[in-house]
């Protein structure tokens, strides 16, 4: 349907509408599977396939904030591949933190239709200004505080608005330097100061599980920031409620966690085969050191790139798994 629209043969309105029905579709499929907390499923955020879900994540925010606004440069993003690359936007001026991005709408929207609670994400600041061209900043670290305070006011209005689960998405933390997340640690702190205290926040920290090749429908590709240091030091210094990580990473928060739950990412999105309920368990108890009441069931990162039956067999999975958990 992309496609149809870039070549004139489709409206964009029959696009967003078929958006919004994608977003009913994806709630209504989590709440039949049974997940306890929802989201929309961020349909409304893609546009160019090829580049999603990156450009859901970057450049929807990006074309809201005055100073990116403006053509986009490809940008090498993975020293996996050569050939992976994005459509980064270029800062040309200050970021100003009274943009609004559009976070309370699309909480409004989903909860509209959710019948359980329901999640926003949005993405980090990290990966805001790390992949964009900086013509005016000149300095990652002072981009990043800018958009900290940005992410800050609109986070403020989405806790207003009533939502009661915000999570953070990093996933370009193990490609970066040690001082350039330390630097973001700090600027995710003071995105969460000051919200209040049953606003449950989490930080998602991946390695880039999405599909990759010439054209992302329906390919499985590896984990394309999984290079470098994994910095769950650095991470655990985000005073937040939860981490969400892939399951394979849950043995370095040994020991660093402290009261903070981990979402442990037991369902594997790069796999196109639906885990059992049993397999998932498994996965979680490898981690005997975890508490019950700290652990999150959760997949590794999004299902975008998978058959839609796929996504719905592996969230019945999740959920069969916490039954499973809950009886023993």
């Amino acid at each position: 349907m992309d496609r149809l629209v870039t070549m004139g043969q489709l409206a964009p309105g029959d696009f967003v509408d078929a958006q919004l029905r994608a977003t009913q579709a994806a709630i209504l499929e989590q709440e039949i599977a049974g997940i306890d907390v929802v989201t929309g499923g961020e349909m409304h955020r893609r546009t160019h396939n090829r580049h999603s879900p990156p450009n859901a994540m970057l450049n929807f925010f990006w074309q809201k904030i005055p100073s990116f606004q403006g053509e986009t440069k490809p940008k090498p993003i993975t020293p996996h591949d050569p050939n992976v690359f994005h459509p980064a936007a270029i800062c040309r001026g200050p970021i100003a933190d009274t943009v609004d991005l559009g976070l309370v709408e699309e909480f409004d929207l989903v909860s509209s239709y959710a019948r359980r609670p329901v999640k926003v994400t949005m993405t980090g600041p990290h990966l805001l200004a790390a992949v964009a061209y900086d013509e005016y900043y000149q300095d990652t670290p002072r981009m990043m505080a800018d958009f900290g305070k940005l992410l800050h006011q609109n986070f403020k209005r989405l806790a207003e608005a009533g939502c009661k689960h915000i999570q953070i998405d990093e996933p370009y933390f193990t490609a970066s330097s040690d001082e350039e997340v330390g630097a973001a640690v700090e600027v995710i702190n003071t995105v969460i100061e000051g919200l209040p205290t049953d606003v449950h926040v989490s930080v998602h920290i991946c390695q880039g599980n999405y599909a990759v090749g010439p054209d992302y429908d329906g390919q499985i590709g590896h984990r394309y920031f999984d290079t470098g240091r994994y910095k769950a030091d650095l991470v655990c210094r985000i005073e937040c409620d939860a981490f969400l990580i892939e399951h394979d990473m849950t043995h370095h928060y040994e020991g660093l966690l402290g009261d903070r739950q981990l979402a442990v990412g037991a369902i594997d999105v790069q796999s196109p085969n639906v885990e059992t309920g049993e397999q998932v368990a498994d996965r979680i108890r490898a981690y005997s050191w975890l508490p019950p009441e700290q652990t999150l069931i959760t997949s590794t990162c999004g299902f975008n790139h998978l058959p839609r039956h796929i996504a719905f067999g592996k969230m019945k999975a999740m959920v069969e798994a916490k039954a499973i958990l809950s009886r023993r």
